[in-house]
Formats: C-alpha cells, sequence, structure tokens
C-alpha cells in the first residue's frame, strides 16, 4: 500500500491552460513578511508582473501578512512556472528592500482548478474576504493588499 504525501499530489499535477486556478502560497516559517506595506506591495508587483509577461491573468489576489491567495487564468504556461516566477521575483524584490537574503517563502504550494460549475467572482469574494475573517479589518474597503478584476 502506498503512503500518500503532499510531495506524491505534486506528481499528479495538471496545468491546463485557460484554466481558472486558486493558488495558495505561505511565507518560510509563516512569518508576517508582508505586514509591512512596502513589501506587500512588493508582492503585488510580483503577480503583476507575470500578467505582463503573458503567462498568467490575475483575476483577484488578496495578500495576507504570511500568505497569498491569488485567482489566476493560466495562459500558454504552467502552474510551476507561473509560481517559481512569481516566488522567486518577490523573494529577492522583498529581501533586496528588508536587507535579508534567504528564503521568503515556504517549498511549494497549493492550487486548487476551479471546475466549471464553480462561479469564480463567489470564489474571488471568499477570498478577498481573508483579511476580514481573521480580523485585520472591520471592512475590506480599509484593507489595502487585495484586488479583484470586477473592481475596474
Amino acid at each position: 500500500m502506498q503512503k500518500f504525501h503532499s510531495k506524491n499530489l505534486r506528481r499528479h499535477r495538471c496545468s491546463l491552460p485557460y484554466h481558472c486556478y486558486l493558488l495558495t502560497t505561505i511565507t518560510y516559517k509563516r512569518r508576517s513578511i508582508f505586514s509591512d506595506f512596502h513589501a506587500a506591495r512588493l508582492c503585488i508587483q510580483g503577480l503583476r508582473l507575470q500578467q505582463e509577461r503573458g503567462i498568467a491573468k490575475t483575476m483577484a489576489f488578496v495578500i495576507m501578512p504570511d500568505h497569498v491567495h491569488w485567482l489566476v487564468q493560466l495562459q500558454q504556461s504552467d502552474l510551476a512556472i507561473v509560481m517559481h516566477a512569481m516566488k522567486g521575483g518577490v523573494a529577492r524584490k522583498v529581501n533586496r528592500y528588508l536587507g535579508t537574503s534567504g528564503r521568503v517563502w515556504q517549498a511549494g504550494y497549493h492550487d486548487h482548478a476551479l471546475r466549471r460549475e464553480e462561479d469564480v467572482r463567489q470564489v474571488a469574494r471568499y477570498m478577498v474576504a481573508n483579511p476580514l475573517r481573521a480580523g485585520l479589518v472591520s471592512d475590506i474597503c480599509n484593507y489595502p493588499h487585495w484586488d479583484a478584476v470586477w473592481m475596474e
């Protein structure tokens, strides 16, 4: 009988072009790096850069103090490439800004491929409400580190 571990799940990860994914990644040792306003803004720049590169269209995101939720529509790329590019770029910028070196992110990430019957807007609403549920703000309008394409 085979034991199932997260490393075994990654072997079967599937990347479907133009499919929507909810991605979550956590800071190394759950450090609250993004409690720092400028560090959070650098992370947002890193997410937006992936869209500029044409590898992932950002539908919505929320930057929490120790993790990131990112709803994307994959373009002609692979999830692993998208996450590697984002995490590497953000780590370099955050380390430079903080005057540190070393790991910013925990290894790996969680992905959830949205099924056809899932309402993308509903997933985005739930995701960006994280600061409310965490007690960081009493009104989501007061939290500066989130966005959704439907807000334009």
